[in-house]
C-alpha cells in the first residue's frame, strides 16, 4: 500500500517535532508563581508566539488573561469562504512532583523505551507540537484549506479559569465553526479516539482550627482537639467504607452507555499494586466518566522527619471535586462547601475557600465534523475505526466555549493516552501516536473544507 503524502510529510518532520517539544518542554511552565517563576510561563508564551510566527500566523499576540497569566493567540487565513477552526493547546504544566521519583529530569525531553518523557510531552505541549505538525504537512501538500485560529492557554493546569474569563469578554476572538481541543487522549495507544464526555471539576482549601497555639501531645493530647485529627475525620466523611464518594446532596450512581473500560485492564494502567482493591461500585467506565469523584490532593502537616510530639492547632488541605455531564459544578461546590462544614468534628471552626471550577462537557457526537474525523482517523490508523470515550479529567473551556459558540462543533483528541501518566512522574509521549494523530488532524482539515464546500 502506498503511504498518503500527508503520512509521509509528517514522518519526515518528526525529527523537527521532537528537537521543538525539547525546547518546549524544557520551560518549567507551571502556572504557580510559589512554586516556579512566572517568567518561565512568560518564555513559554513567546516560545508558542514566536513558532506562530513563523508558520504566517497573522495577529499573533499575549493575551493577559485575568487570572495574571497569558494565553497566545494567532490567526491564519485560508481560501475565501472557507470555514474557520479554532486548534487549542495549553503550555502550563503540573508540577513535577517528587523530581527524584523521575527517571530522567522532568523538564529535559529523553527518549526511552521508544518514548520521549518529560513534563508537558503528552499534556498538553505536545498538542501544540501536533497542530504545527499537521499545518505544515498540509503547507507541503497543497496548503491550508481553512483559515485557522490557534489559542494556546496559559492557565489549564492551574483551573483558574484565565481564558473563560478573557473568552466571555471579547466573544469574538474564538469564534469558529469548529473548535479542535488538543487536550485529551486516545483510550489505548493505536486505537484513533474521540472524548465524548469531560467531567467537570471543583477545587477547594478548608482550615480548621481548634487551639490557639501547638500543644504538647503528653501533657494536652486525650482532651485537648487536634486540628489534624479533626481534619483526617472531615476528609474520611467525604468516601463510604467502599471508597464511593460521598458529599450530601450529590447524585453518585448514574451509569456510562458507550464503550467500556475492563478493569483488568484498568488496574495495569492506574498501576494498581496486587491484592489492592478499586474503590466505589459499578463499571469502571461509571466511576470514572459518569460519577462525581473527590480526591485529596494535598494536605499541610508537619512532615514525618523533623516532627515533635504536638497537637496542631491548625490544618489545611486541598480538596478536588470531579463533576460529571448532567451535574452543575456551581452546585457542587455548594454542596462539598455545606458537607465541609457540617461534618468538621468537636465544633471545629471551618473557613472554605474556592480556588478553581470548571463546568463539566458534553459532545455531540453525531455532528458533521465527526464524520470527517471519522474518516481522517480511518486514514491515520489503517484497520482502525474511530471510536469514542469518556474522560474522567477536566477542560473548563470546553463548555465556556459551547456556551458562547453555540453552532460550533467542538471535538476533543490528544496525546494522553493511558501510557503518558499526565499529572504523575515519569509523564511521556509516543512519538508514534504524535505522528498518527498530527496525520489526523491534517487530513480532518481537509475533509472538513470539503464537506464545506459539497
Amino acid at each position: 500500500m502506498t503511504a498518503h503524502p500527508i503520512s509521509e510529510t509528517v514522518a519526515s518532520l518528526m525529527p523537527r517535532a521532537k528537537a521543538e517539544l525539547a525546547e518546549l518542554v524544557a520551560f518549567q511552565s507551571v502556572a504557580d508563581p510559589a512554586q516556579f517563576p512566572k517568567s518561565e510561563c512568560e518564555a513559554a508564551a513567546n516560545w508558542v508566539a514566536d513558532a506562530l510566527r513563523a508558520e504566517d500566523f497573522q495577529d499573533v499576540a499575549l493575551l493577559d488573561t485575568p487570572d495574571g497569566t497569558q494565553s497566545v493567540y494567532g490567526f491564519l487565513p485560508g481560501p475565501a469562504g472557507a470555514p474557520t477552526v479554532l486548534l487549542y493547546a495549553h503550555y502550563d504544566v503540573q508540577p513535577p512532583l517528587d523530581e527524584s521519583a523521575w527517571l530522567s529530569p522532568p523538564f529535559e525531553l529523553t527518549e526511552r523505551d521508544g518514548r520521549w518523557f518529560g513534563r508537558g510531552a503528552a499534556d498538553c505541549k505536545g498538542g501544540f507540537i501536533m497542530h504545527l505538525l499537521a499545518l505544515r504537512a498540509l503547507k507541503a501538500n497543497g496548503g491550508v484549506p481553512v483559515s485557522v485560529k490557534v489559542i494556546a492557554e496559559g492557565s489549564e493546569e492551574q483551573g483558574t479559569g484565565g481564558l473563560e474569563r478573557y473568552a466571555e469578554a471579547h466573544p469574538d476572538l474564538l469564534a469558529a465553526d469548529t473548535i479542535v481541543i488538543g487536550d485529551t487522549g486516545n483510550f489505548r495507544v493505536g486505537l484513533p479516539t474521540v472524548t465524548a464526555t469531560l467531567r467537570g471539576m471543583t477545587m477547594l482549601r478548608v482550615t480548621l482550627d481548634t487551639l490557639e497555639g501547638n500543644l504538647h501531645s503528653g501533657q494536652f493530647g486525650g482532651a485537648a482537639p487536634d486540628a489534624l485529627a479533626a481534619m483526617i475525620h472531615l476528609l474520611a466523611s467525604l468516601r463510604a467504607e467502599d471508597g464511593t464518594t460521598t458529599v450530601d446532596g450529590l447524585v453518585t450512581d448514574a451509569d456510562w452507555e458507550g464503550l467500556q473500560y475492563p478493569e483488568a485492564e484498568f488496574r495495569t494502567d492506574a498501576k494498581v499494586l496486587d491484592g489492592v482493591e478499586l474503590i466505589g461500585t459499578g463499571t469502571v467506565a461509571d466511576r470514572i466518566w459518569a460519577r462525581p469523584a473527590v480526591t485529596v490532593i494535598g494536605i499541610d502537616c508537619p512532615p514525618v522527619v523533623g516532627a515533635t510530639p504536638s497537637l496542631q492547632a491548625t490544618a489545611r488541605a486541598q480538596v478536588s471535586l470531579r463533576v460529571p455531564p448532567g451535574q452543575d459544578a456551581a452546585e457542587a461546590t455548594q454542596l462539598l462547601t455545606a458537607h465541609l462544614k457540617a461534618h468538621a468534628p468537636w465544633g471545629a471552626r471551618v473557613a472554605v475557600e474556592q480556588v478553581g471550577q470548571g463546568q463539566p462537557f458534553r459532545a455531540d457526537i453525531s455532528s458533521p465534523a465527526y464524520t470527517s474525523m471519522a474518516q481522517a482517523m480511518e486514514t491515520a490508523y489503517p484497520g482502525e475505526k474511530m471510536q469514542s470515550s469518556g474522560m474522567g479529567g477536566s477542560i473548563p473551556l470546553c463548555n465556556t466555549l459551547a456556551t458562547l459558540y453555540p453552532e460550533a462543533e467542538i471535538l476533543l483528541i490528544g496525546l494522553s493516552e493511558p501510557e503518558a501518566q499526565i499529572h504523575a512522574v515519569n509523564e511521556s509521549v509516543s512519538p508514534e501516536e504524535l505522528e498518527r494523530l498530527s496525520v489526523a488532524e491534517a487530513l480532518f482539515l481537509r475533509n472538513y473544507a470539503e464537506s464545506k464546500r459539497a
